[in-house]
């Protein structure tokens, strides 16, 4: 899986007393774009390409891709990369491929092989008793081939120097581990999963669970959130877009991000009292109670904050404020 979980944003925006590297076009008020990412590039590289396209200075994405994984990557535009944090630490679906008979350095194919094995004995039925293992709330070792830093130093950096280094579990969430294939000595697995998970560490793991060894094949990411693969779009559609001058219509609303979670329009007053940073009271009968954030709207339907509902003093606090146009 991704390199790291922690989300990325770019932005050419000029420092104090400087001037702007370029001439911008209008900057938008934000959305997201459900990108396919191909292989071959990172989702950094994804970034700049979509803000060469599009002129937009802010963009980030929502949860890093491996530069050999592919699908879906949500890019946030302009106000919505406040709201990355909504796919980082989101659900996600991936379609990995395991190889048995051969470990790696980096956990998958673009690694140097490390040891290699008799993969012919591993059965359907030995892979079915080993997988409930890695369900639910697990403790997972991060690759060393990964950009979570120790001691200020990212883990792949040390690697990359030939240094192997202890690291500290980390605790992650599996909520479905499904075979879609086997053929010996590949394996394709359905997982879904939440933030900070690695699918080629549970590839190396299951290897070492049969008493065999495995490496990540392949991984396409097929869902984000509400963001579905087969609703992604290329970045050669992009570029026919922007060319177009149409691409602003494969924006997804801010909102998008958030319709998991129950909604409640304001008033005036208190729409003017959530741009302060104010808590507000909720109507009576307000579909707050059950639910520990909502999100807020003005009278003329534009999102304006997201707030988090406090079931002791029964009022809503703002979490993130939206200045509307």
């Amino acid at each position: 899986m991704g390199h790291s979980n922690a989300d990325q944003v770019e932005s050419d925006a000029p420092q104090k007393g400087g001037t702007p590297k370029k001439m911008w076009p209008p900057q938008i008020n934000g959305g997201f774009l459900n990108i396919n990412k191909p292989a071959g590039m990172t989702s950094m590289d994804v970034i700049r390409i979509v803000r060469r396209l599009t002129g937009q200075r802010k963009v980030g994405h929502g949860g890093t891709l491996d530069p050999d994984a592919t699908g879906v990557l949500p890019i946030c535009i302009g106000r919505a990369t406040r709201f990355i944090d909504r796919f980082v630490q989101g659900r996600k679906v991936y379609e990995a491929t395991a190889t048995f008979g051969t470990s790696t350095d980096t956990y998958d194919a673009s690694g140097r092989v490390t040891a290699e094995s008799d993969p012919s004995t591993i059965t359907r039925e030995a892979i079915e008793a080993a997988l409930p293992g890695f369900m639910g709330e697990i403790s997972q070792i991060p690759p060393m081939y990964s950009a979570i830093k120790v001691k200020g130093v990212r883990l792949y950096k040390l690697a990359r120097e030939g240094r192997e280094i202890e690291r500290e579990p980390r605790e992650v969430l599996v909520y479905g581990l499904d075979i879609t294939s086997w053929k010996s000595p590949t394996l394709g697995l359905r997982i879904e999963c939440g933030s900070g998970f690695y699918a080629r560490s549970v590839v190396h793991d299951l290897g070492q669970a049969l008493g065999n060894t495995a490496h990540l094949g392949k991984l396409i990411r097929s869902q984000v959130g509400r963001f579905a693969l087969d609703e992604a779009v290329t970045l050669e559609g992009l570029e026919e877009s922007t060319k177009a001058g149409d691409w602003e219509q494969m924006l997804h609303p801010i909102d998008s991000a958030l319709l998991d979670l129950p909604a409640v329009v304001v008033d005036p007053i208190q729409e003017e009292a959530i741009g302060f940073g104010k808590s507000i009271q909720p109507e009576i009968g307000a579909s707050t109670s059950d639910a520990s954030q909502v999100r807020a709207y003005n009278r003329d339907g534009e999102l304006i904050a997201l707030m988090k509902h406090d079931p002791i003093l029964g009022q809503l606090n703002p979490v993130r404020v939206l200045a509307t146009s």
